[in-house]
């Protein structure tokens, strides 16, 4: 048996109310990295998560941020990110999400992504459009790269920063602006919203992408590779999605820029 929407919704929802009941609390913070933290509540969403989905759809593989790659049939796989903005969440910025997906045979066919703190749902199903609460979204139809808001966002990797940094000086100097959030599966919700008109980073993991990637796409937009790769979740992923104008545009700057 496969999941439905509305059953990545209920989980991404469920999840959220671990987050909000947690944000701002004590809980326990460890690094993973030099500056790549894990939370206690990344921890207890992830644990609710994987608990849900090995109940109700045995069998099935997953990629989960903290748990890694759990065995399963491998045409059809969740990619699960129980909190997507740690650091944001660490600190008391409130912005961060739970991000869902569910790809078959390759294709990523179901996509959710939550703000517990807006009470925002976004999501998709291949083919049938994405919705924000659910009300129908769109991408932005600005064509004009100077008149465009743009957002990265950046690895915790050394060699990544310091390549995306030369892709951030390029797009400050070519567009109204550009914004770092700090959670890449909202950055592409904001694209499939509108509110940002493009959006690109290199470095990151399937779960922070897979469910967004969808939506963007069902909202109007592409989303791909940060240098046109279509494969957006092959590793090593990266990301850049926008409308079909501003897609041209913005893969020709990073082409431009992008590191021998």
């Amino acid at each position: 048996m496969n999941p439905s929407l509305d059953d990545l919704k209920e989980l991404a929802r469920g999840a959220g109310q671990i987050l909000r009941e947690g944000y701002e609390q004590d809980f326990a913070v460890q690094h993973k990295g030099r500056i790549d933290l894990v939370t206690e509540m990344d921890q207890r969403s992830e644990a609710y998560l994987l608990g849900q989905i090995q109940s109700r759809f045995p069998g099935h593989s997953i990629v989960a941020e903290e748990s890694g790659r759990l065995a399963g049939a491998e045409d059809t796989c969740w990619h699960v990110d129980p909190l997507d903005g740690t650091v944001n969440y660490a600190h008391g910025v409130p912005v961060f999400s739970v991000s869902i997906a569910f790809v078959q045979g390759g294709v990523t066919q179901l996509g959710v992504v939550y703000d517990p703190m807006r009470d925002e749902l976004f999501s998709a199903e291949r083919g049938c459009g994405a919705c924000m609460n659910e009300k129908p979204i769109r991408v932005s139809m600005t064509t004009d790269l100077l008149q465009s808001l743009l957002t990265t966002g950046f690895s915790y990797y050394d060699l990544a920063i310091t390549h995306n940094l030369a892709h951030y000086q390029r797009f400050a100097h070519l567009t109204q602006g550009v914004r770092r959030l700090g959670s890449a599966a909202i950055d592409l919700c904001y694209v499939a919203a509108g509110r940002f008109e493009g959006y690109w980073e290199i470095s990151l993991q399937s779960y922070d992408i897979a469910a967004g990637g969808l939506i963007v796409e069902e909202a109007g937009g592409i989303t791909t590779a940060t240098y046109g790769d279509s494969d957006y979740l092959r590793a090593p992923c990266s990301v850049l999605a926008a409308n079909p104008v501003l897609h041209a545009q913005m893969l020709a700057v990073l082409l431009e820029d992008r590191p021998a």
